[in-house]
């Protein structure tokens, strides 16, 4: 059973994030308290469980998993995009793709094309099927994460960012935001 208490203790305590010193914990004085860590990392399987909540349950409809998710998200948000860089950001084996991908395509949710000028080449795209399975997953996300926004302020939504970023390896950070941002 995980303990998740974010109550107060009486009394300040190092471990305790409600009454950490983070202002010289971020100027480099005292490191972070295990528990801090622990019940960030916490934080973050919990939003993430319940962020794919809504898309697990349109997905399960048609026998598809989180696997597929991915291939929809970023299949829908870079049209036309190739397999090979599809598995570079997916960061998966050929043969993991493969299995989701076939499914997809057979199913009616992607297209797959030749190449104009490497015939090698294929070229992925959503069909109307998948444009509208994307959807169906990707507006509760939006909602939540627009809700979740609008109730913490434009200040938490920077740090939001800032924190996400950072926990981008960082040799490959700068492509991956320069992918987000287009």
């Amino acid at each position: 059973m995980v303990d998740v208490s974010f109550s107060r203790s009486p009394k300040p305590d190092d471990d305790d994030p409600a009454t950490a010193d983070w202002e010289a914990w971020f100027d480099g004085q005292n490191p972070p308290a295990g528990r801090d860590l622990r019940q960030a990392i916490e934080m973050l399987f919990f939003a993430y469980r319940d962020f794919t909540s809504d898309p697990d349950q349109v997905l399960a409809t048609v026998g598809y998993g989180r696997a597929h998710h991915r291939v929809l998200h970023f299949v829908g948000r870079n049209p036309d995009i190739t397999v090979q860089d599809l598995l570079k950001i997916l960061n998966i084996t050929k043969q993991s793709l493969a299995r989701v991908l076939g499914a997809m395509v057979r199913d009616g949710y992607v297209a797959q094309t030749p190449g104009a000028r490497d015939r090698r080449l294929r070229h992925l795209s959503l069909t109307e099927s998948g444009q509208a399975l994307d959807a169906a997953c990707s507006d509760p996300q939006q909602k939540r994460v627009a809700r979740a926004f609008r109730r913490a302020g434009p200040e938490a939504v920077e740090g939001y960012r800032r924190v996400l970023s950072e926990l981008i390896d960082a040799d490959s950070r700068d492509t991956i935001l320069g992918q987000i941002r287009k």
